[in-house]
């Protein structure tokens, strides 16, 4: 399948899991059709990147191995992503990528996440925290900054800052993670 008759079918995903999981299953299944999707999903004005994050995300939720090949591109240039219905989908793409790190099961992202990846997948997450994003976004930040936080010793600190500065003018799910997060930070 080329990168134009993936976009193309793309136009078929929409908000239903079964759709998502669909197409999600098409690229396990079609390991060559992921660049196409990183460059789609990269194609960062265009409605079609928001489809190209959700079926991304979907195959890391089945298959996050996949995208180790590929990590060198998306944390390259997931900080270009601003359509909210697809920077959703990084976010928790990146929450994934920091869990499997902490994970107390081996696996091969632990070895293949570097620490340059890292950096980056970092500085996103702060700039999800600071800039005005949706709740998701902040929320599956704030886990992963968490998490990162136990190795690196100045993420907390800043975390915690951003999460106080902000509390009054936030949402409601956003206080309730942002004090949960705190209880946990301070303990």
């Amino acid at each position: 399948m080329t990168k134009d008759q993936l976009y193309n079918e793309l136009n078929y995903v929409n908000h239903s899991r079964e759709k998502r999981q669909y197409y999600a299953n098409l690229v396990i299944n079609n390991p060559d059709l992921l660049p196409e999707l990183l460059e789609i999903l990269f194609m960062v004005n265009d409605k079609i990147s928001c489809r190209a994050a959700w079926v991304l995300e979907f195959m890391c939720n089945e298959k996050l191995e996949a995208i180790i090949p590929h990590l060198d591109v998306f944390t390259l240039n997931m900080h270009k992503v601003h359509l909210d219905s697809a920077v959703r989908p990084v976010a928790k793409i990146c929450e994934y990528l920091v869990k499997a790190i902490y994970s107390k099961q081996e696996n091969k992202i632990q070895s293949a996440l570097k620490p340059t990846h890292i950096d980056r997948i970092v500085e996103l997450c702060f700039d999800y925290m600071i800039n005005d994003e949706k709740i998701a976004p902040k929320a599956y930040s704030m886990n992963s900054l968490y998490l990162l936080g136990r190795d690196i010793d100045w993420i907390h600190p800043e975390l915690v800052m951003i999460l106080e500065r902000d509390f009054q003018m936030q949402s409601s799910g956003f206080k309730a993670r942002a004090k949960h997060i705190i209880k946990k930070v301070k303990k």
